[in-house]
C-alpha cells in the first residue's frame, strides 16, 4: 500500500508544513502524516505571524525559499511594522491573519507541490535498526518505511489539557493527544521533559462594545513579508482594539487561584516566561493596577475574537466573570475557554546543528518538540530539518546557518549548544549581530546560497542581484555627490538640525539622525530626480548602509573574529576524554554534544574561555 519514502514528516503544523515543502521541492519523495488533514497549519493560538525578531525569521524563511511569508501575505487582515521609532535592527514586521485562510492556503500549497503525499493517521512509534531510523508505526497498524523521519509533534506528545480542576488528554482542545513516540525515544536513550503553554478564551465579537476600547489601525502604507512578486500588500485592513484589565478583574481572577492548576501544583511543566498567563501576571506584578488586552479578529468573515493578553487555565466560570468586568466586554459571550496544556519535549542539546539527533541517524526534530514556542520558531526549524533530511539521505553536507548569517542560525545554535529548560522564544537581544540581521536584507543575506542549494528560484536570485546593484549604485552616488548650502539648508532647518556652511556630500546629510531618505527625496529636487528609477527596497537598504556604516563595520570585524573559531573544525572522531587539561564539566558536555567547530564548543553552556584555549593548544593551533 505504501512505497518507501525519502522523508516522512510526522505532524502538519508550521514546522511539518515547511519541512515537507522544503524536502519535496529539493526532489525528495515526501509523506506528510497528520491526525487531521483539516487542521493543516492550524494557528492554535494567536492568528498572527511575525513580531519582534519573529518577523525577521519569517523574512528569512521566505528568502531561503520557504512558504510561510507568501501564505502570511495571502491571508493578512492587518499589517504593522513594529518599532519604527527605533533603529532598523529593531524594525519587525507583524501581520494579523485570517486563521481559516492561512490553513487553507497552506494545504493548497502542499497539494500543489509535486512529491508530497498525505496520510491521515496517528504515528504511535518509530522503526529503528542499528541506530538508524527506517520508518514509522501508526495506530492503524501500518509500518511505513522511510529513509529519514522528521518529528514535528507540537504539543501532542502525551498532551494534557488543564481548565481549573479539570484534566484531560489532548494536543489541542477537542483533539486527542499522541502516545507511543515518547516511550520509544526514551527506550532508545533520549532524555525528555515536560513543558507548558496556554491560550486565552475566544469570544463573540458581536457582543463587544468597541466604543469603550482604543482603536489600533494597521500601517497607512502596509508592507508585506515575502520578497517575491507572488504577493501584494494588504489593501483594506481590519481594525484591532486595545482595552485594559482593572482591579475588579484581578480580584475575581484571584478567587480562582485555589483551583488554578498552576498554583495547585498540578502543572509540572515550565511555561513561557515571555507570554505569561493573566493569573501569573497579576501574581508576579501585583503592583500593577491594569494589564493591556489586545482584541484581535480571527479573520475577514468570522465574529470570533482572540483575547490577546488573557491567557488562562482558571475555571470557566471565573474566566467568564472576570472577562465581563473588562471595559467593552460587559455583555461578552464566550465561544471557548482558555486552557493550559502540558506536553513532552526533548532537550535540544541531543541534536546536531542540522537538527538530526545524535542517538539515531536520519531522525530529525523540529518545533515544539525541541522546547521552542511560536509559529515562526517552529516553521524555520521545519525548513532547516526538511532541507537537511534531503541532504543527508543524498550524502551531501548539511545546510547550517551561522549566528552572523540569520536569526535562524542564532535560534538553532542557542538550542543545540545551550539547550532550554523553558519554552524558547526569539528576541532581537539574542542576536549579537542584529544590525546585520535586519528584516529588510534577509534576501541579500540568504537567497544566493539557497539558490545554489536548489530551493530559491532563478527569479528570486535575479531580484536580489538587481536590489544589490541598485543599493550599491545609490550608496556610491550619495557618497560622491555634493550638495550646496542653498539646496540643503531649508530641509535641515525644517527638521531642526544645524545648517551647513559649505558644500557637503549627500551621505553626510543622510547620516544625520533627524534626516531620512524620504525627507531628502521629498525635500531636495536633485535627490528626487536621481532616485526616481530606484525601488523602495533599494532606497531603504542604501539609507541603512549609509546611516549605520560605522556600526556595521564594527559588527563585521566581530564576525570575522568569531569566524576564525568557526572555521577551526574539530574532527568527527575527536576524543574529548583524552584532553585531561579540560575541566570535568567541560569534558562531559563536549562528549555529550560533540561540537563540530571550536566556535560551537565555545558557546556550550559551562565551557569557559580557558577550556577553549586548552582545545586550541591540543588541536595544534
Amino acid at each position: 500500500m505504501f512505497q518507501k519514502y525519502d522523508v516522512i514528516v510526522v505532524g502538519a503544523g508550521h514546522a511539518g508544513c515547511e519541512a515537507a515543502a522544503a524536502a519535496a521541492n529539493l526532489g525528495s519523495k515526501v509523506l506528510l502524516i497528520t491526525m487531521d488533514l483539516n487542521k493543516i497549519a492550524q494557528m492554535s493560538c494567536n492568528p498572527a505571524m511575525g513580531g519582534i525578531a519573529k518577523g525577521q525569521i519569517v523574512r528569512e524563511i521566505d528568502a531561503i525559499g520557504g512558504k510561510s511569508g507568501i501564505i502570511t501575505d495571502r491571508s493578512t487582515i492587518q499589517f504593522r511594522m513594529l518599532n519604527r521609532s527605533k533603529g532598523p535592527a529593531m524594525w519587525s514586521p507583524r501581520a494579523q491573519n485570517d486563521r481559516m485562510m492561512f490553513s487553507i492556503f497552506w494545504r493548497e500549497t502542499l497539494e500543489q507541490t509535486p512529491n508530497v503525499d498525505f496520510w491521515q493517521d496517528t504515528v504511535s512509534g518509530l522503526s529503528v535498526t542499528n541506530n538508524k531510523v527506517d520508518g514509522v508505526l501508526t495506530s492503524m497498524g501500518h509500518k511505513i518505511l522511510g529513509n529519514s523521519v522528521i518529528l514535528t509533534n507540537g504539543t501532542f506528545l502525551n498532551g494534557l489539557i488543564h481548565i481549573g480542576t479539570k484534566q484531560f488528554g489532548g494536543g489541542r482542545i477537542g483533539e486527542k493527544s499522541t502516545t507511543g513516540i515518547t516511550e520509544d525515544l526514551v527506550n532508545l536513550g533520549f532524555e525528555t521533559g515536560r513543558m507548558k503553554t496556554g491560550t486565552p478564551p475566544r469570544v463573540d465579537g458581536r457582543t463587544l462594545d468597541y466604543t469603550k476600547m482604543e482603536v489600533q489601525e494597521g500601517d497607512e502604507n502596509p508592507e508585506k513579508f515575502s520578497y517575491s512578486k507572488q504577493t501584494t500588500a494588504v489593501k483594506n485592513q481590519k481594525c484591532c482594539w486595545i482595552t485594559y484589565t482593572n482591579q475588579d478583574v484581578h480580584d475575581v481572577l484571584k478567587t480562582g487561584f485555589e483551583d488554578s492548576p498552576m498554583y495547585a501544583g498540578r502543572i509540572k511543566g515550565l511555561g513561557p516566561r515571555y507570554c505569561p498567563s493573566i493569573e501569573d501576571k497579576i501574581n508576579r506584578f501585583a503592583e500593577r493596577e491594569r494589564h493591556q488586552i489586545f482584541v484581535e479578529p480571527e479573520g475577514w468573515s468570522t465574529v470570533e475574537i482572540y483575547v490577546n493578553g488573557f491567557s488562562t487555565s482558571l475555571p470557566e466560570h471565573v474566566q467568564f466573570k472576570a472577562l465581563q468586568l473588562i471595559p467593552g466586554f460587559e455583555k461578552a459571550k464566550m465561544f471557548r475557554p482558555g486552557y493550559a496544556i502540558e506536553y513532552d519535549y526533548f532537550p535540544p542539546t541531543q541534536l546536531t546543528l542540522s537538527l538530526e539527533t545524535h542517538l539515531v541517524k536520519n531522525l530529525f526534530f523540529a518545533g515544539q518538540i525541541n522546547g521552542t514556542t511560536g509559529y515562526e520558531e517552529a516553521a524555520c526549524q521545519g525548513l532547516i530539518a526538511g532541507i537537511n533530511a534531503h541532504l543527508k539521505i543524498n550524502e551531501k553536507e548539511p545546510y547550517i546557518l551561522k549566528r552572523s548569517e540569520a536569526y535562524i542560525g542564532v535560534l538553532i545554535d542557542d538550542l543545540v549548544n545551550k539547550g532550554t529548560d523553558e519554552p524558547y522564544r526569539m528576541f532581537t537581544s539574542r542576536a549579537e549581530y542584529r544590525l546585520m540581521l535586519r528584516q529588510d536584507n534577509g534576501d541579500v543575506r540568504l537567497t544566493e546560497r539557497a539558490h545554489e542549494l536548489g530551493l530559491a528560484s532563478d527569479e528570486m536570485l535575479k531580484a536580489v542581484v538587481k536590489k544589490t546593484e541598485e543599493t550599491e549604485k545609490l550608496t556610491q552616488h550619495f557618497k560622491k555627490t555634493s550638495i550646496t548650502p542653498f539646496e540643503a539648508n531649508p530641509l535641515l532647518e525644517k527638521f531642526g538640525t544645524a545648517p551647513i556652511p559649505q558644500n557637503y556630500k549627500l551621505s553626510q546629510i543622510l547620516g544625520r539622525p533627524q534626516i531620512t531618505m524620504k525627507d531628502m527625496v521629498d525635500g531636495i529636487a536633485k535627490v528626487n530626480e536621481y532616485t526616481k528609477e530606484f525601488s523602495n527596497e533599494a532606497l531603504q537598504q542604501a539609507e541603512v548602509l549609509i546611516k549605520y556604516e560605522g556600526y556595521l563595520e564594527k559588527e563585521q570585524l566581530q564576525v570575522e573574529k568569531m569566524n576564525r573559531l568557526e572555521d577551526f573544525r574539530i574532527g568527527v572522531d575527536f576524543d574529548f576524554s583524552t584532553v585531561k587539561s579540560l575541566s570535568l564539566e567541560a569534558r562531559e558536555k563536549l562528549i555529550k554534544q560533540k561540537p563540530k567547530t571550536l566556535g560551537q564548543a565555545s558557546r556550550i553552556s559551562g565551557i569557559s574561555p580557558s577550556d577553549v584555549s586548552v582545545l586550541m593548544v591540543h588541536l595544534g593551533r
